[in-house]
């Protein structure tokens, strides 16, 4: 049907609404044989009234497909390399068929995404990127790690952002202001964790936020702002439910979340107008209200942290609660938060080298295999043929075979196994797969016909390469 007619093709978009682990290369296989199934009478993980309104779409989607294979067995034996009218008919028609079905099934087996829903999650991806970008410019993430998927960045992003929702973008998709049906049901659950984490934030000055949030970046099982005798629940993840121990976040007698004890990112003496809104933007000292105000506010700051036995302690209150939340995101939403971080490392990251994405095939024989191997940027084998000549001339060797990425699992040299965060990178002089970590040299190859630096595993590291490689 791509070739037939691949302008008139239905409508995909409502492959965005499905969880992202049914999104593999045979779901439409799998779509055929559940039709196959329920013409049949079989109910496959469905309901048997669901199944029963599913058939006649079944029926009607087999039907076509029984048609499009006699069409195109009279059109093989007659005009084989042509599409006439009629066969496009039967394609276009087919095609709508099984669009339709494919919905209807799979809205019928799992929970889809509304529209609105969808919205919401675009709005958290916006909401990572400004995470990131933020991050970068405060120097607790480097481009490096991001263009490597350092897989702690899975954890690091999430918690950043909690905090960025709450205190840097207070109107975007965290804003409390909504009611936990309006907000995205990634955070829902934790709408009432959240607002005692915000009230908390806003009591914090500039270096207490920087010291949070760069603890929130490491990998430390203890966070280094914990103090010495921490609560006996600070070392378990909160649940949904705050533990009892949080209920010291709650204001007595406040029917309205707090006002700001400080302006963004300033200390606690410069206070916002209530009349307007705390986040817009850094505020000059002594630029508050009144007197009567900036003290009432400042008592309220003062009874939050008199709660605490000391700042270390607040902070590690912080800590465990944000890295509570952001944790159990890769738990209880693992699929949506797959798809909005690949999504964010697609903006983030810097622009991939083409040539990472290709497979490369070993020559063969003559100057035809160099015109017929793919094409690779900044490689003069494939600038032109006669470039190719002129190396063969030479005595350039053909590149050497690429393991494929689906026959390799794990790093050729440090055995790490490839994830969704740890991309295969090959070796331009052995063909071998290794992590970011083992490939990080770069050398001219023109005994391979490279005449810029290109990338290296560690063979190269380790004298593997032919020195004439290296020459």
């Amino acid at each position: 049907m791509e070739e037939c007619i691949p302008t008139q093709r239905h409508s995909r978009d409502y492959l965005v609404k499905f969880p992202e682990e049914l999104l593999v290369d045979n779901l439409g296989n799998h779509m055929l044989f559940a039709a196959e199934c329920l013409l049949a009478g079989t109910f496959l993980d469905m309901e048997e009234s669901d199944g029963a309104q599913l058939r006649p779409q079944a029926r009607n989607l087999l039907c076509s497909l029984e048609l499009v294979r006699t069409v195109l067995r009279e059109q093989s034996l007659s005009q084989p390399n042509s599409y006439p009218e009629p066969v496009r008919a039967v394609l276009i028609q087919f095609d709508r068929l099984f669009a339709e079905f494919e919905l209807s099934y799979v809205s019928s087996l799992v929970a889809v995404k509304s529209p609105d829903e969808i919205y919401r999650q675009q709005e958290i991806i916006v909401l990572f990127c400004e995470t990131v970008e933020r991050a970068l410019h405060l120097g607790y993430l480097t481009q490096e790690m991001i263009d490597g998927y350092e897989p702690l960045l899975m954890f690091t992003i999430p918690r950043l952002a909690i905090i960025s929702g709450l205190l840097i973008y207070p109107e975007g998709p965290l804003s409390l202001e909504r009611s936990p049906e309006e907000m995205s049901r990634v955070f829902s659950p934790f709408y009432n964790l959240l607002k005692k984490i915000r009230d908390l934030l806003r009591v914090l000055s500039a270096e207490e936020l920087c010291l949070l949030e760069r603890s929130l970046c490491t990998a430390e099982q203890e966070d280094p702002c914990s103090p010495e005798a921490p609560p006996a629940w600070g070392a378990a993840v909160p649940s949904v439910d705050p533990p009892a121990s949080f209920s010291l976040l709650e204001v007595p007698n406040a029917t309205q979340p707090l006002p700001s004890c400080m302006t963004r990112l300033g200390p606690p003496s410069a206070v916002d107008d209530p009349g307007t809104d705390w986040q817009q933007g850094p505020q000059p000292l002594g630029s508050g209200p009144g007197l009567g105000v900036s003290a009432t506010l400042s008592a309220r700051c003062s009874e939050l942290r008199s709660r605490y036995s000391s700042t270390k302690d607040m902070l590690h209150t912080l800590f465990v609660c944000i890295s509570g939340v952001a944790d159990q995101l890769q738990t209880n939403f693992a699929s949506d938060m797959r798809s909005i971080l690949k999504t964010v490392f697609k903006i983030v990251c810097s622009q991939a080298e083409p040539s990472e994405e290709q497979s490369y095939s070993k020559e063969k024989d003559g100057d035809s295999c160099v015109t017929d191997a793919p094409r690779v940027a900044d490689c003069p084998l494939c600038s032109s043929p006669a470039d190719a000549a002129r190396l063969r001339r030479a005595g350039a060797r053909p590149l050497p075979e690429w393991v494929p990425d689906s026959t390799c699992s794990q790093c050729s040299a440090c055995r790490s196994p490839f994830t969704l965060l740890r991309r295969r990178h090959h070796c331009r002089s052995c063909g071998k797969i290794f992590c970011a970590r083992c490939s990080p040299n770069t050398a001219v190859l023109p005994y391979y016909g490279q005449s810029k630096p290109v990338n290296f595993g560690c063979c190269w590291a380790r004298g593997r390469v032919s020195p004439r490689g290296l020459a």
